[in-house]
């Protein structure tokens, strides 16, 4: 086999649909990278179709002792993604240094490498949701895992590196095979799984006088427009950058449970709770990818609407994962 593009994350929620896309487009010379532990994240393998799949450390050993075969690209979403992790080591390790290296190696092998970024270096908001290299020195994470990501992509800057590789500030991604996920699912599975249980769907209140209860706003992108994205790069090797990877419009927390509700032909019920103490200082009012320089890379595919994203994740994956 004279090349092969490895996925790293693969099991994952963007990376198993990454997987899947490459399948439909007729590539299985994959080597998937992932650690599965004791979970069920272990099933998102389940029809998927590739050559090898090692352990993060298993790779890493192998690629410092450059006996991987020929790597076309590399598509890094493997990382720690919980933003309330609170281990700041063990993310400096994992979503910081063995980004760097895996970089390093993609690029003496003159391999296409992309990789996770988050809209989480974002912070607040306050200095805006713009993906000018410009500012980015400017941004200022809320939490450890935003900041990991923000240190790459300081390092990536300085080194001069965003004309040869791609870094995806993903928003809020929602679809199929978040499952594993837990509290870090999106507010769609959380959702659908409140509305089947109770009929209630429960909000965060608001703290903020600007922001009514619900009204909260997110940039919510159907994981199909953020795997389209992501492989536009793999095929498009001039085009590079540190870009948004959301829709340019912002919807709000109650928008997304009425979709679910509609998805499911009922009436919305939404109640309004308090949130945690440990949040309030950290949290995100709202969020809005500016798109203009995904556009003028090239990306020219429409993004799916909330409502018709919400819909097909409901009743396509939803209601027949969980027998309904």
């Amino acid at each position: 086999m004279s090349s092969m593009i490895v996925v790293t994350g693969a099991a994952g929620f963007i990376g198993r649909n990454v997987v899947a896309e490459l399948n439909l487009r007729g590539r299985d010379d994959l080597l998937l990278v992932d650690n599965l532990g004791h979970d069920e994240k272990w099933r998102n393998l389940v029809g998927l179709r590739y050559e090898d799949i090692l352990e993060s450390q298993d790779f890493l050993a192998r690629l410092q002792a450059d006996t991987l075969p020929g790597i076309e690209g590399v598509i890094h979403l493997g990382a720690c993604s919980a933003t309330t992790e609170r281990d700041a080591g063990f993310l400096l390790r994992n979503n910081y240094h063995y980004t760097r290296t895996l970089c390093e190696w993609t690029l003496r092998r003159k391999a296409r490498f992309i990789y996770a970024s988050s809209a989480a270096t974002y912070g607040d908001g306050s200095q805006g949701y713009d993906d000018d290299l410009a500012t980015l020195d400017r941004l200022q994470p809320l939490n450890m895992y935003g900041y990991s990501k923000h240190m790459f992509d300081l390092w990536a800057q300085r080194h001069g590196l965003f004309d040869r590789i791609v870094g995806l500030k993903y928003f809020n991604v929602y679809g199929p095979y978040e499952d594993h996920k837990e509290d870090m699912r999106s507010v769609v599975h959380k959702s659908y799984q409140q509305i089947r249980k109770t009929g209630v769907v429960k909000l965060f209140k608001s703290y903020r006088p600007e922001y009514a209860d619900g009204e909260q706003l997110r940039d919510f992108i159907f994981v199909k427009d953020a795997v389209a994205m992501t492989l536009f790069f793999l095929e498009n090797r001039t085009a590079g950058g540190l870009l948004n990877c959301g829709t340019g419009q912002a919807r709000s927390w109650k928008d997304l449970a009425t979709a679910v509700f509609s998805a499911l032909g009922l009436p919305p019920v939404i109640e309004f709770i308090e949130m945690p103490e440990s949040l309030r200082g950290k949290y995100q009012y709202s969020t809005l990818a500016r798109m203009a320089r995904m556009r003028a890379a090239g990306y020219a595919q429409p993004f799916t609407s909330l409502e018709d994203g919400v819909r097909e994740y409901v009743t396509e994956y939803l209601a027949k994962k969980l027998g309904e």
